[in-house]
């Protein structure tokens, strides 16, 4: 394979899946900033911005054992389209309440948005180990790190465009047109999901169809004894739990930076234009050897921009933190995503990936609840400050309690 891969964008089912994923999570992270702001406007509380990352969390950890199961003896792509709609059914009923095309009190509207996240979460269990599923049947081995890249490229895309458009249509336009954005994105995810090929959609697992409770403890057993895949999961959730300061970006924005939705929307984007600059490298140049070691040193680098994000009271030296902890982040999502492509057998796919996702929910929407929570308690730069030295020690720990995956090199090619 050429070091410059464009070849997976030639494989029209890959297409379908990297616009189908960056229009699910663009009209998904706009879905983020407008609930924050709408939150944070109506109650002035971080807890509350905190709540929804828990909110979302609770189901999503909930269901994920059992839809791995569930992936893993179905078809994704079926599974994959289901959640979608789902998902663009819960912004079509946000964009009517939380919009304001039907008439609702404050009070009422703030239960009917966790609502919402309540029901993104259930989803997001399926999505995960679905969209996994399908790309080794999509592309070749030999094309995972490129695909892997080029599907972070996407991820971070969305990251950028979303928050920033979204920040600014509702700060300029209101509830209504702001709501509305993720509503008509969801939308076009389904509808590229629904275009794909007839092998790609009727692809199903050759997974026994043992107990769904004997495939659950399988999928745990395979992932406690392997040691890179469990520290690999493991680091990346701890370091994101403490490290994360997304959730707690409405409160920073108004009281230590000064700034409006707009500047809200720029910093939630910050950490994408440093990802997706890094993501577009690693597409084109794709990785022909993995040295797990890496992950160490760029979650490093990441816990050392959250420190240097808290001691800021500047928006463009916060700009440039944010920027730089996406660079990093941007690696370790390539190198995670491969490994876990490379390693994981054809029939736990589904499995080992909806574990996967506990982890990253429980990184992603607990982190939230952890930074929110520590902002109401402590302060929001006493709880930036304790979660970049909580990810530092996090590396430390693991490169101590983890030699197989300081030593482990995998060549892609083979």
């Amino acid at each position: 394979m050429s070091n410059f891969s464009t070849h997976v964008l030639k494989i029209p089912d890959f297409r379908r899946l990297l616009f189908t994923r960056m229009c699910g999570l663009m009209a998904l992270q706009a879905q983020a900033v407008i609930v924050g702001w709408q939150i944070y406007s109506l109650t002035h509380d971080p807890f509350m911005l905190g709540l929804t990352g828990l909110v979302e969390a609770v189901p999503a950890i909930a269901c994920a054992l059992f839809a791995g199961h569930v992936v893993d003896v179905g078809r994704p792509h079926r599974i994959y389209l289901i959640c979608l709609s789902a998902l663009a059914l819960n912004t079509l009923m946000l964009f009517l309440l939380a919009g304001g095309i039907l008439h609702a009190a404050d009070q009422t509207v703030i239960p009917w948005i966790f609502g919402g996240i309540f029901i993104s979460g259930v989803a997001r269990a399926f999505i995960m180990p679905a969209s996994f599923s399908l790309l080794p049947q999509i592309v070749t081995r030999a094309d995972i790190p490129a695909a892997s890249a080029w599907l972070s490229s996407g991820f971070q895309f969305a990251a950028i465009m979303g928050p920033a458009i979204a920040g600014i249509i509702y700060g300029s336009y209101g509830n209504t047109i702001g709501w509305a954005m993720p509503m008509v994105l969801m939308s076009i995810a389904v509808a590229m999901v629904a275009s794909m090929s007839a092998p790609t959609r009727a692809f199903r697992s050759h997974a026994s169809r043992e107990p769904a409770m004997q495939s659950i403890t399988a999928g745990w057993r395979f992932i406690w004894q392997n040691q890179v895949l469990l520290s690999v999961m493991a680091l990346d959730m701890f370091a994101v739990l403490f490290g994360g300061v997304v959730a707690i970006l409405p409160a920073y924005v108004d009281q230590v930076l000064q700034t409006g939705s707009e500047g809200l929307g720029a910093l939630r984007a910050a950490p994408a234009i440093g990802a997706i600059a890094m993501a577009l490298y690693l597409a084109l140049k794709p990785m022909q050897k993995i040295h797990a070691v890496h992950l160490l040193w760029v979650i490093t680098g990441f816990g050392l921009c959250m420190l240097g994000f808290g001691l800021t009271t500047h928006f463009w030296v916060a700009m440039v933190m944010l920027a730089a902890s996406g660079a990093f982040d941007s690696v370790s999502m390539v190198i995670r995503s491969t490994l876990m492509q490379l390693l994981i057998p054809e029939d736990m796919r589904g499995r080992v990936s909806s574990v996967n996702s506990m982890f990253i929910i429980s990184s992603n929407e607990i982190g939230a609840f952890r930074a929110g929570t520590g902002a109401a308690w402590l302060g929001l730069v006493p709880s930036i400050l304790m979660g970049g030295v909580g990810t530092l020690l996090v590396v430390g720990i693991t490169a101590w309690r983890a030699p197989r995956l300081r030593k482990l090199v995998v060549d892609v090619a083979k």
